[in-house]
């Protein structure tokens, strides 16, 4: 069982889960118009057609991709308010910036809140990791872990997603009813279309995490320069339960791009 926070009554997972609903929609129209004269068909069809063009059109527009990805220089933000850099006034600092004050999908949400619902269809979260080579980067708003070769992959409802880089927040970003825990790592991939997907794993004190013990003497030292870490299994990252929350957000730092799916364990690890 997996849990969906949505923004509305109808939530698609990617925009090619939206094509074949509406192309679904589609092919019953056209049965029913079997028995109208052919005139009246043949204009209801071009114009399914074209509203399904357009429609495409601009959620392709609106999805997130690397071109519009978190941005790596913080000097142009912060997470204190009061400043004129704060997450309140993102939005005002940059025009490419402003889906940050005006959005309608913004992450991060509360997790246990009414916005989510119960989707039993969604399946389990299939992941496929390999080692590759990698560089730990000094970002300024975080630590990551950025892969150089082919690390393996995703895949949601049949849409695979390849990993990009992981790294992490904090305090944590999402909260459980309320709850902000000790840390919270964002794994980072993107579909051969340029669709942007992070599985999202919350902790508490307690037990040393596996990924973070290998890489902690790098992590500890890195600053502007990146550091080579050679050949990083991401497979050390433990998601510690099947059951997972899933919703449609953004990006949690500029330019706040809306269009992310997102995935988060509901187990808290320790």
């Amino acid at each position: 069982m997996v849990t969906m926070a949505c923004p509305s009554q109808h939530c698609f997972n990617n925009l090619f889960d939206f094509l074949d609903c509406m192309f679904c929609v589609f092919v019953r129209q056209e049965q029913r118009m079997k028995n109208i004269k052919m005139g009246a068909l043949s204009f209801r069809s071009s114009f399914v057609f074209f509203a399904l063009v357009f429609v495409a059109h601009a959620l392709l527009l609106a999805l997130p991709t690397a071109a519009e990805s978190e941005v790596d220089d913080e000097s142009h933000f912060t997470y204190l308010e009061g400043t004129g850099k704060g997450p309140k006034d993102w939005g005002r600092i940059d025009p490419h910036w402003r889906a940050c004050g005006t959005g309608k999908l913004q992450s991060p949400i509360d997790l246990l809140n009414e916005r989510v619902q119960i989707f039993p269809h969604l399946g389990k979260l299939k992941r496929d990791y390999k080692p590759a080579p990698a560089i730990v980067k000094n970002r300024g708003h975080d630590i990551s872990v950025m892969w150089k070769g082919y690390a393996g992959q995703i895949n949601i409802n049949g849409t695979y997603y390849k990993l990009l880089q992981c790294h992490w927040h904090s305090p944590s970003e999402h909260t459980f009813n309320g709850s902000r825990y000790a840390l919270e790592l964002h794994a980072v991939h993107e579909s051969s279309h340029g669709a942007i997907a992070v599985i999202a794993i919350v902790y508490k004190y307690g037990r040393p995490d596996p990924l973070l013990k290998e890489l902690l003497e790098h992590i500890k030292v890195v600053d502007k320069e990146d550091i080579e870490l050679g050949v990083i299994n991401p497979g050390l990252i433990k998601f510690g339960s099947r059951k997972y929350f899933r919703y449609i957000g953004s990006l949690t730092i500029p330019p706040c791009t809306e269009g992310v799916v997102w995935t988060i364990v509901r187990k808290v690890i320790d």
